[in-house]
């Protein structure tokens, strides 16, 4: 193969598939390098199309597998169907002081075939957080920035949702939204009559509800909603690297796949004051060989984009490529999955519902909006979903037979769960392992994350203010549940190689480049400055779409 390229781009989930899109398609002859195997859109998503009764265990992974894998088992979404997507916990093992839940998917794709799909994009309420309430480092970029840019990649990837109207929330590019169920609308109404602050809408999703050009030309329709996500869509009614944009970038001829492929380090070259290429292991054979670019961009999902900067030692970067500051690690945060809720509506006996939805409703960060209110830092969105279910069918004979044709319907069920903020901590953060390696001589990470007290007042918080707002509404049998799990498992770690203005106090600036390697760009949730509440793929995309663009735009004037 050749060794030559204009960029190499480190892994192929959502923030690799758009720098490869981003890259090939404007001339760039890119090297795509993902550690796992290929996955082929349509191809090789073996359980898409399996009735429940032709999953030998119907669904259910068994207790076999849960005993060996102890970490990913606890995932929502490693099930039967999808568990061939998931890493498992012997394959790449991992060290941690704390507990830390590390979920991921090594193939082609990565995560991005086992997304919750929701998108939101952040405000300058985000973006201003952390100079307002004094933590962390400023973001060096504002909303104003970035909006073109998710237009940009909401147009290409097909976004569901309303245009609300919330300041915190901004609108974007929408395609039509899902339905609310009667009870969802029921508690939306309710919420908009007690609160002027607070409102409940329809996820906004990565989901096709009326196919534009764009989409038909990607060969993808319409969202059927099956519900089957996590086994890969064959009609590609979600977004994913699969079936968008790496299918995109490779219509261009410009894009080199390397799969099995594990990069070891970036090359950096003193005399020339750059990155000129990575090193890259067989995963097979173990064997190492060097690759070459002018532009290279690290899209390995947060922790692993951590762990290969810190790996790319040399003697102008001892610490890790860019780490002059000795920051690279810390700083990680992620989202608090923890608080739960749930209720009982004996109303609206005359509706039901039918169908599946692979969407839910959100209600956007309340607290602690436009000014400080609480005794904690920031604040929690909120994903809701009210459904009515059967009553289940039991006995035998004729009683049974009845109960099946003529089913009867339950009580209306409500429940919620919260995504707070978490505050980036030098405290929280992952490191190398000085001895320990895996089987491709990488050193083992080391995680040290954990919950603090701000986390603990915002979980006691939403707990309150949800059982107020369920009360209101009339939903009884309120419940609340800390499912005190470790940090890790809402999947949305960041942080690390954090943006900022200033090298002394960070490792990127607004361009997502390091501060002293100029043509390595980092756009995964590594380079989160702080987490905000909302789900964060789609920043990821549009900070890699513009980076790309920048980077092209420099390597043109001879500025890389």
């Amino acid at each position: 193969m050749e060794n030559n390229f204009d960029a190499i781009v480190i892994g192929s989930g959502i923030s690799g598939g758009w720098a490869a899109k981003e890259l090939t398609g404007k001339g760039l002859k890119t090297l795509m390098v993902e550690r796992g195997r290929d996955v082929k859109h349509l191809k090789d998503y073996p359980t898409t199309n399996l009735q429940p009764w032709e999953l030998e265990h119907r669904g259910r992974v068994t207790a076999e597998i849960k005993a060996e894998n102890p970490v990913v088992s606890r995932c929502y979404a490693f099930k039967e169907d999808a568990q061939h997507f998931f890493v498992k916990d012997k394959e790449h093992p991992y060290l941690s002081e704390k507990p830390f839940d590390w979920i991921r998917g090594y193939q082609v794709g990565g995560k991005s075939l086992l997304w919750a799909r929701q998108t939101q994009r952040w405000s300058d309420f985000d973006f201003e957080g952390p100079a307002r309430d004094g933590f962390a480092v400023d973001w060096p970029i504002r909303y104003k920035d970035i909006a073109p840019w998710y237009s940009y990649v909401e147009k290409f990837a097909g976004i569901s949702g309303n245009r609300d109207g919330i300041p915190q929330l901004p609108d974007g590019e929408f395609l039509p939204p899902m339905e609310m169920t009667c009870i969802e609308n029921h508690f939306r109404e309710k919420l908009s009559a007690d609160y002027k602050d607070r409102q409940l809408i329809i996820g906004r999703c990565a989901h096709i509800t009326r196919a534009e050009p764009i989409h038909k030309e990607q060969g993808r329709v319409n969202c059927q909603h099956r519900d089957l996500c996590r086994r890969g869509c064959p009609f590609g009614g979600y977004f994913s690297s699969n079936s968008s944009t790496i299918p995109w970038a490779e219509k261009t001829g410009n894009l080199t796949m390397l799969t099995d492929s594990v990069v070891h380090s970036i090359i950096y070259d003193e005399k020339k004051g750059r990155a000129t290429g990575v090193n890259v292991v067989d995963a097979k054979t173990k064997q190492m060989t060097p690759y070459y670019a002018r532009v290279i961009f690290v899209n390995a999902a947060a922790i692993n984009t951590n762990l290969l900067l810190l790996n790319s030692v040399s003697s102008r970067f001892p610490q890790g490529l860019g780490n002059d500051n000795g920051l690279m690690g810390k700083y990680v945060a992620f989202h608090n999955y923890r608080g739960r809720v749930s209720a009982e509506f004996d109303g609206l006996q005359e509706y039901t519902t039918d169908g599946r939805r692979p969407n839910s409703t959100y209600m956007p960060r309340f607290r602690n909006v436009h000014r400080q209110e609480t005794d904690f830092l920031r604040g929690y969105a909120v994903g809701i979903s009210g459904h009515r279910s059967g009553i289940g069918a039991q006995g035998w004979g004729e009683s049974l037979k009845e109960q099946l044709l003529h089913p009867k319907e339950g009580i209306w069920r409500i429940g919620g769960h919260m995504m707070g903020e978490t505050i980036p901590k030098a405290s929280n953060f992952v490191s190398l392992d000085k001895e320990r390696k895996d089987e491709w001589g990488m050193p083992l990470i080391n995680f040290s994350i954990d919950y603090d007290d701000n986390d603990e007042k915002m979980l006691e918080d939403f707990f309150g203010q949800m059982k107020e707002m369920f009360s209101k509404a009339g939903f009884t049998n309120i419940r609340t549940t800390d499912s005190k799990q470790a940090p890790g498992l809402d999947i949305h770690e960041m942080g690390g190689v954090r943006m900022g203005n200033d090298p002394r106090t960070s490792l990127l600036n607004k361009w997502n480049q390091l501060h002293a390697c100029k043509n390595v760009f980092v756009t995964d949730g590594a380079c989160m400055t702080s987490t905000g509440t909302q789900n964060p793929s789609l920043t990821y995309m549009a900070l890699t779409a513009r980076a790309c663009d920048h980077a092209v735009s420099e390597l043109k004037k001879g500025e890389l």
